[in-house]
């Protein structure tokens, strides 16, 4: 399998770009199309990371917009890709997951993973698994909330952003793997932090970024995180491999992908511009500021790494014995 350490050790320097109509006077010639960067969720976080990467991909386009394309848990925006032009002036930024766990989780989607061509991935964030006022105060700890749950089973809960999702799964795997029955509650966006907050549910599972502010200010506890070493906004809270439990380990990984006929020099110019704008001072800074990681990853990384990611997932959604969903 391949690892996160693997891939970021290869270097996503000197792609080498295509001359045919894309240089004019040895410089590449922006494109004058309107280009438009697709999201499959309401204003929010990967909305903001879309807008932050296209201010620093003038050389790429002369104007980009970004586009919310809400629905389906995002399968609205990935459809509308499929029937784009494939020219280089529609593109998708998505987290993985649209490509290599929802083809495990739905029955029957219109579209193929193959039906789109990875260019770069640039961003990751870790999971967090954070309790509220239903856990006892002296729960600090995974082992801790884990003892707890399994003593009062009734209060064990976890909210997530939906069925289907790796977070989830993520609990899934924490009740299976811990000997407890862990109920999953699905909400739509950040609904699980506000029940949270109420005590209405004992915990949940979400991007970190979605109650960082709440943990730091005391009104949360976070118990621990998934990412492989400690999250560089919590630095004090156990991965969950610290913790004991290796196999929960995950990060969510955002991309953008093109039409799968868009022509390889187009595909490389697009993946330099973004190498290029995630080197940029703005973008790292407003990255952290989103509680996310820059993270670039080659072309050719990227497949082997929704190629690895799939069938994780698949063996995972397999195991707990999860029903596909229309």
């Amino acid at each position: 399998m391949i690892t996160r350490r693997n891939l970021l050790t290869v270097s996503a320097a000197g792609v080498a770009l295509s001359a045919t109509g894309l240089m004019r006077q040895g410089a590449a010639q922006s494109l004058t199309k309107t280009v438009h960067v697709l999201t499959g969720f309401t204003p929010g976080m990967l909305d903001a990371l879309a807008r932050l990467v296209a201010g620093q991909m003038k050389d790429y386009a002369e104007t980009i917009v970004v586009e919310t394309r809400p629905g389906a848990g995002g399968r609205v925006a990935v459809e509308a890709l499929k029937s784009a032009d494939a020219d280089g002036s529609v593109m998708l930024i998505a987290p993985l997951g649209f490509m290599m766990l929802y083809p495990h989780v739905y029955r029957a989607l219109k579209y193929e993973p193959s039906d789109f061509t990875p260019v770069s991935t640039v961003a990751s964030t870790q999971t967090l698994l954070t309790v509220g006022p239903r856990v006892p105060a002296d729960v600090r700890t995974l082992a801790d909330f884990v003892a707890w749950c399994r003593a009062n089973p009734k209060d064990a809960t976890y909210g997530t952003t939906g069925a289907g999702t790796t977070l989830h799964f993520l609990g899934a795997m924490l009740g299976r793997t811990a000997g407890f029955d862990f109920l999953h509650v699905p909400y739509q966006g950040n609904g699980s932090i506000q029940d949270l907050l109420k005590g209405e549910i004992a915990s949940a599972i979400m991007p970190i970024g979605s109650s960082l502010g709440l943990v730091k200010s005391g009104n949360l506890r976070a118990l621990t995180t998934t990412g492989p070493r400690r999250s560089p906004f919590l630095p004090d809270v156990p991965t969950v491999a610290q913790a004991g439990y290796p196999a929960l380990e995950d990060l969510t990984w955002y991309g953008y992908f093109v039409p799968a006929k868009t022509p390889s020099n187009i595909v490389e110019r697009l993946n330099s511009a973004l190498q290029a704008a995630l080197r940029t001072d703005a973008v790292r800074t407003g990255a952290a500021n989103l509680a996310v990681e820059v993270e670039a990853i080659a072309l050719g990384d990227f497949d082997r790494l929704i190629a690895s990611e799939s069938g994780k997932w698949r063996a995972v959604v397999q195991a707990t014995g999860f029903t596909p969903m229309n």
